[in-house]
Order: structure tokens, then C-alpha cells, then sequence
């Protein structure tokens, strides 16, 4: 596959605590460059970005990152909120603890207010797969499915592990038509980028893609 056209299913991200404006700087100039799907960032770096790059960039951001246990209260004023100041996707951490407490519905019906509140913008869903088992990652592809959501995304890179093609294959295996597969975590080599990509996914997770293209 052309390393053009892999960039264009990356989503180029930079999620470190400590992420300077600087960095985030480097990472925008770099999405413009190379033509990444989107650059995903903090919250607190959204309305800079928008003011410095305005349409030149898609903005994507964290809400309820990278935990997840946050009340739904408090991710929907996070989505309210990252919109407001020129996001145009949000990935979202599911509430791990309802998962593992089997409150399903719960996590579906949490999922559905979010995508209500952000409409037409794009909603990407966390289920953090390293602590799910098998019959945990089949109910959450329902759960995306039945709550409208745009895509189920493996992980945070914030986890004890990342995507792997195993889930990538259980997901569209349960997965209805309409969802689409976002892996992130642990994506380090092209070789990776091109096995998901050729696997299924829509969109890919990584700090590394544009590094790792320049180097070859």
C-alpha cells in the first residue's frame, strides 16, 4: 500500500500529560503535511488549535479519557463543551466498571445519549479490550451498534494492551453493517498499519505513522 494512502486512516495523536503547545504544534503542521484523517489532542488544546488552523485540520478529542468511570453527566458537558470549541469527533471511554457489572444497557444507553447530543459529528467508542474478556467485547460490539455509534475503537494506549487482529476479526463478526473499526494502541511498524487497514479498519490510532513513513 502507498504511505500516502495509509496516512489517510490516521487519526495522528498525541495524548501524553505533558504535551507542550509546541508538540501539539509539530503534530497540526504534520496532519496538514501529510493529509491524516484527523489529529486527535487534549480538550484543553482544542479552541487553540481551532483558532490557529481552523479548517485545515479535523479536530478529534477524549472524553472520559482515559478511565472511563466518569458519569455520563460529565461526558456529555465534555462533548457539549469540546464542540463548542471546534471539534468534529469525539472518542469516547466507555464505563468499564457498568461492563464488568454486566449493566449492558446501561453502557448501550450511555453511548446513545452521547451520539444524540453530538448528532452528526462523528463518535468513536473505547472499550478498552485488555480488560475484557470475549463475551464482554461481543456484548459492547452490540451495545455500539444498537446506540448509532459511527465506530468501536480497541483501546486508550493508556491500557495494559492494545488492538490486536483478534478483536479486529470478533468485531466483524458481531459489529452491525453501519459500524466501522478504529485500532489504536501498540501500532509501532507500516507492516501494522497495513495488516489492519487491509483487515478492515476504517481508522487507525497511532503517534508514530508519520514518523515511521519519513524514516522509510
Amino acid at each position: 500500500m502507498d504511505h500516502s494512502e495509509i496516512l489517510k486512516y490516521v487519526d495522528h495523536t498525541l495524548l501524553k500529560p505533558y504535551a507542550t503547545w509546541e508538540d501539539i504544534g509539530i503534530l497540526c503542521d504534520e496532519a496538514i503535511r501529510y493529509q491524516t484523517a484527523s489529529v486527535c489532542i487534549p480538550p484543553n488544546y482544542i479552541k487553540r488549535v481551532h483558532d490557529t488552523y481552523g479548517e485545515r485540520v479535523n479536530i478529534c478529542t477524549v472524553v472520559g479519557f482515559p478511565l472511563g468511570y466518569s458519569t455520563c453527566g460529565a461526558k456529555l458537558e465534555e462533548c457539549i463543551l469540546a464542540l463548542k470549541d471546534g471539534a468534529n469527533e469525539i472518542d469516547m471511554v466507555i464505563n468499564i466498571t457498568d461492563v464488568k457489572n454486566k449493566d449492558y444497557k446501561k453502557v448501550e444507553d450511555e453511548i446513545r445519549k452521547i451520539k444524540e447530543t453530538i448528532g452528526n459529528h462523528i463518535l468513536k467508542v473505547i472499550i478498552e479490550t485488555c480488560y475484557l474478556t470475549t463475551e464482554e467485547k461481543i456484548e459492547m460490539c452490540h451495545a455500539v451498534t444498537n446506540a448509532g455509534a459511527d465506530y468501536i475503537k480497541t483501546s486508550t494506549g493508556f491500557g495494559t494492551g492494545g488492538a490486536t487482529m483478534e478483536d479486529i476479526d470478533l468485531f466483524k463478526k458481531h459489529l452491525g453493517p453501519n459500524v466501522k473499526i478504529k485500532a489504536s494502541g501498540g501500532i509501532r511498524t507500516i507492516e501494522d498499519m497495513e495488516a489492519f487497514i487491509e483487515a478492515g479498519c476504517s481508522r487507525l490510532g497511532t503517534s508514530s505513522a508519520v514518523k515511521l513513513i519519513n524514516n522509510a
